[in-house]
């Protein structure tokens, strides 16, 4: 296990955010009193001229004494306000992650917009999970809300965050809690050091957050692991669950290789199509750069995308605000709702929708003579459905997953995300690997992706994993989107159902979304196979409870169908 994760690196705008100026006030450890009588503190930064302002509020956890941004936007004519959320830092109550965010959002809001130097205007900004806090102070609908810009955040903290396919986020899960665990344990008074050469592979629960503290200094990660279901639980804090409460305009801003890159896009299309108010409906906007979490650029993993490629996100926010707090006409208003970075051309591209209208849904059919295993087998993808073909097999060991290498990891000083060559993976043999023939042209790839696959497998439960991947003519495999599924859920994530050893079942990959362009020589790839470790976490095939100290695990001999009844295929949407 990593050790402690920088708690600056989980606010990739400290990089992006800077500027100062001299007439401001700075005013520190400002305090509120929230409805239920806890007192949060905040820092406020604001023009030292008489007057009133509209107000920008970060809400964070991650302290608020490593912003950069407040001496910016004073000198723009806001006040800006960065507060420590309940039971972080400076703030007093209890710190258990999305509880209290969407009253204490609300009260705040209201609190600020009541400020003798405030205007009555609020705006709300912030990368990772504040931008978790905006969205959810968004959804109980403070009456001096005006906009918000939530920056690299799940809008499914089921799906997008805590599990994906119902797998546990297994690195991200365990680096995020200790890093946050420093803060509250010295809070109480006391020490503790993180994990020391922690054994990933060990039981989930038995994971100690950090050694020396007692488990109740991040008892949410133990809630997690009790609640892999979709339930109650998690739908109480679920945007997705709670778009028709939102009545905001919106910019939502993404990243390719950021392990929230569906969250942006998720809340751009729900919220767009069942926001609360006409506003919102029609006021969201989107923007999908190349990182987020992953990076700043213009050096991401292993690719140098171009200068084009930075986001300036401070600029970005002051053009919103101004346009939406201040009115100002400054060609916001006239511009697409969509922009995203094309990779491939590494260029930007505005698009009046996601995906663009003129992208069709293509299907790319698995096929091989029965041994796709590895780089070197026989796998292939072609738009012809398959007819007669055996189909490819492999054993997944847990004791010996597939490593994660790149893609939207996230964890700590042992994660490593972003674009990486992916064939040192695709020599393994229980790594499936199918290509295209080389593009005679460019190929645009831009939306959705997904595998559809007809499965069996030995064991009761196990994982199927996909990554699309771009082969460049010497060979270099750079990995763009990937998913996984725990079989168990593969019809419902509310409710887990065991298979049957030998049965063929049709399931979905969720691959996530990708903007990119396969260019004349390139070839495009989807690797099939079952972990993605420790991203993930292993599944043991047995069927257990991940919350179970029982650490038995089993091989499994997983099979991928591809023939005229089970016709296998990656679904892109491919523009012309």
């Amino acid at each position: 296990m990593p050790g402690k994760l920088s708690l600056a690196a989980l606010c990739l705008l400290a990089g992006a955010l800077t500027g100062c100026a001299d007439d401001i006030i700075i005013e520190k450890n400002v305090a509120m009193t929230t409805r239920d009588g806890v007192t949060l503190r905040a820092d406020v930064y604001r023009p030292k001229a008489d007057g009133k302002y509209p107000v920008i509020l970060e809400r964070t956890p991650y302290d608020k004494g490593i912003e950069t941004f407040g001496k910016r936007a004073a000198a723009q004519g806001y006040v800006f306000i960065v507060q420590d959320v309940r039971g972080r830092v400076a703030s007093d109550g209890e710190w258990y992650p999305l509880k209290h965010e969407a009253d204490d959002g609300y009260d705040s809001v209201e609190w600020a917009a009541a400020l003798p130097y405030a205007n009555g205007k609020v705006g709300m900004f912030g990368f990772s999970y504040p931008g978790g806090t905006q969205l959810m102070a968004a959804m109980a609908n403070p009456p001096h809300l005006v906009c918000i810009m939530p920056v690299a955040i799940a809008s499914n903290c089921h799906e997008q965050w805590v599990y994906q396919g119902g797998a546990f986020s297994q690195l991200l899960n365990q680096a995020w809690s200790t890093a946050l665990a420093f803060n509250t344990i010295e809070k109480r008074g006391g020490k503790g050091t993180p994990p020391a050469n922690w054994d990933t592979k060990r039981p989930l629960i038995d994971y100690p957050i950090l050694e020396g503290a007692a488990a109740d200094v991040a008892p949410y990660y133990y809630d997690w692991l009790k609640h892999p279901d979709y339930d109650d639980y998690w739908k109480r804090w679920v945007i997705e669950e709670h778009f028709n409460q939102i009545q905001v305009p919106i910019l939502h801003v993404g990243g390719w290789y950021d392990m929230f890159e569906e969250g942006a896009i998720r809340s751009y299309l729900g919220i767009r199509n069942h926001g609360g108010s006409e506003a919102a409906r029609k006021g969201q906007r989107l923007v999908m750069m190349v990182g987020g979490h992953a990076g700043a650029g213009p050096k991401i993993g292993d690719i140098d995308f171009g200068k084009s490629v930075v986001v300036d996100l401070g600029e970005l926010a002051l053009r919103w605000y101004d346009y939406q707090m201040k009115g100002i006409d400054n060609g916001m208003a006239g511009e697409k709702p969509v922009r995203v970075f094309l990779m491939g051309r590494n260029v930007w591209r505005d698009l009046e929708d996601w995906p663009p209208a003129n992208a069709k849904v293509t299907r790319y059919f698995l096929h091989s003579g029965g041994k796709a295993n590895a780089l070197t087998g026989d796998g292939a993808l072609s738009t012809t459905p398959p007819a007669t073909e055996p189909a490819d097999q492999y054993v997944y060991d847990p004791a010996d997953p597939v490593p994660t290498h790149g893609g939207p990891s996230f964890g700590g000083a042992n994660s490593t995300p972003g674009p990486y060559d992916q064939r040192t993976v695709e020599a393994r043999p229980d790594v499936l690997v199918y290509s295209t023939p080389a593009f005679a042209q460019d190929t645009e790839v831009i939306g959705p992706v997904a595998l559809e696959l007809y499965v069996s497998s030995s064991a009761v439960d196990t994982d199927f994993t996909g990554k699309l991947i771009d082969v460049a003519p010497d060979g270099y495999a750079r990995n763009l989107s990937e998913g996984i599924l725990r079989a168990r859920y593969r019809t419902s994530r509310e409710q887990a159902e065991l298979m049957q050893p030998g049965e063929i079942y049709r399931v979905t990959v969720d691959l996530g979304s990708t903007a990119n362009v396969f260019l004349a020589g390139h070839k495009l790839r989807v690797e099939v196979s079952s972990s993605n470790f420790p991203r993930f976490d292993r599944n043991l095939n047995t069927g257990a409870d991940i919350a179970s100290p029982d650490p038995r695990a089993i091989k499994a001999t997983n099979v991928i169908y591809h023939d005229h009844e089970h016709p296998s295929a990656l679904v892109l949407s491919v523009a012309p």
